[in-house]
């Protein structure tokens, strides 16, 4: 690890956002571990007005269910925010794909996620990119929500305007949304009811809320009963779901209304600081709604970019750099533990790699070395008819289009450690669901070489 500035190392990469990666800078000190997202304005000149509004809006929240905003820093080519690192993953991780979870723990995100959002809207503020990836987990299995680059503030001074930007996810989108002018809060309960349906069917149930998609369309019409994900509910949540997922806003559940909801009551059972803190003022506030002239679709996932080919035999696996696991949020989990928030960083480097590893579902160990291992995967990837990038120190980056026929990234990294070899795999582009079964798939492939029980 290098250091960043004066006490603060520069870890891990963490993730890729749409301008930029995200690293971990650790303090060398007391070993407590903030997220640093990277924004080059070389390469995205202009993003600088996207990181004002983003940082800005950050200054303005501070709630236990929203990842605290710490500082930044800036250079003449690069920007820096800094954010606090949730060493629990990302929500999507805790769905399993065409399942979902027990209700319990479905009740429990979707109760935080709600806080979250009801505080974000008495500030102002609407998040306008709701979704699984974009929620985190802490050391306490907490939500937080994070990635605030799409966000607005919508009301001032007791003042509300609607909105007309056309940003988010496409399947977490509220109708009105792709319509034309809307109001902010609808659209973001909106969202909340996608996520809950994902939550407890480990599926999502349309492309997009337009009545060309047939999925859709079944739902406004009332015939939705016989087809997934609406078969495999009860009564009881969809009464909730049926509410959120109004097509009319003035009809949608507020908050209030969520709160008062049976589903949402019932006790179900189970199955150092970089910066000094500034805080904004008025004039910040009117200056994000000067800022805001997108005219296009607002993407929150990066672009993809051309990847180099690159012959598997032509890796010098000996002088591969340190590899970089990555961590929640556009963040995957990675190497940090919170063991290391809670112990000089000189003694939590005397872990083993291993015994620092954050559990999470996409990755495994095998039983095979480091080369064949490579060539197992790749030949899997190739029969499966994915597109495979290879660069110089051993990346594979898959292209592939899902159930949906929406494009989807992923990258996979395989690399010795503790005497073991480790195949992570992780999302640069797409829908988190689909990722999970796709990494299942693979998975399964390759069974026979997989270590049942690594920690033995």
């Amino acid at each position: 690890m290098t250091e960043f500035v004066e006490g603060w190392l520069l870890g891990h990469t963490l993730g890729e956002g749409a301008y930029g990666e995200v690293k971990m800078v650790v303090n060398k000190t007391t070993g407590v571990a903030v997220a640093m997202k990277m924004i080059d304005l070389m390469k995205h000149p202009l993003a600088q007005k996207s990181v004002r509004k983003e940082t800005t809006i950050h200054r303005m929240l501070s709630n236990p269910h929203i990842i605290r905003y710490f500082g930044k820093r800036s250079e003449p080519n690069m920007e820096y925010i800094f954010l606090e690192y949730a060493s629990g993953g990302e929500l999507f991780d805790k769905i399993e794909p065409d399942i979902g979870m027990p209700v319990c723990q479905a009740q429990k995100y979707f109760k935080q996620l709600i806080s979250a959002v009801e505080y974000l809207h008495s500030k102002g503020i609407a998040h306008r990119d709701l979704k699984p990836e974009n929620l985190l987990l802490d050391e306490h299995d907490n939500l937080k929500v994070s990635d605030f680059g799409m966000a607005t503030v919508y009301r001032l001074n007791g003042k509300e305007r609607c909105l007309e930007n056309k940003c988010g996810t496409l399947p977490y989108v509220a109708p009105e949304v792709l319509l034309g002018f809307y109001h902010a809060e609808p659209a973001d309960i909106w969202s909340c009811g996608i996520i809950l349906v994902a939550l407890l069917s480990g599926e999502l149930p349309w492309d997009q809320s337009l009545a060309e998609c047939p999925q859709y369309k079944a739902w406004r019409d009332g015939k939705y009963m016989s087809i997934k994900p609406w078969r495999k509910l009860d009564n009881f949540s969809l009464s909730l779901i049926k509410n959120i997922l109004m097509h009319s806003p003035e009809n949608r559940f507020t908050i209030k209304d969520i709160k008062q909801h049976r589903w949402f009551i019932k006790n179900f059972e189970e199955v150092g600081s970089i910066e000094r803190y500034i805080r904004p003022d008025e004039t910040d506030s009117k200056q994000i709604l000067e800022d805001e002239k997108l005219a296009r679709f607002c993407l929150s996932q990066p672009e993809l970019l051309a990847i180099e080919n690159a012959n598997p035999v032509q890796i010098n696996f000996e002088e591969r750099p340190g590899f970089s696991f990555s961590q929640p949020a556009h963040i995957e989990d990675l190497l940090l533990c919170t063991q290391v928030q809670t112990k000089p960083f000189t003694q939590a480097s005397q872990q083993t790699t291993f015994q620092r590893l954050v559990r999470r579902m996409t990755r495994f160990f095998v039983k095979t070395e480091l080369k064949l291992t490579m060539e197992r995967l790749l030949n899997c990837l190739k029969n499966e008819n994915y597109t495979c990038r290879i660069n110089n120190v051993g990346t594979i980056t898959v292209i592939a289009v899902d159930r949906r026929k929406m494009p989807l990234v992923f990258k996979a990294n395989i690399v010795e450690m503790d005497g073991k070899t480790l195949v992570d795999f992780r999302l640069s582009k797409g829908c988190g669901l689909e990722f999970k079964r796709t990494f299942i798939k693979i998975k399964s492939l390759l069974e026979d070489i997989i270590l049942k029980n690594p920690i033995s």
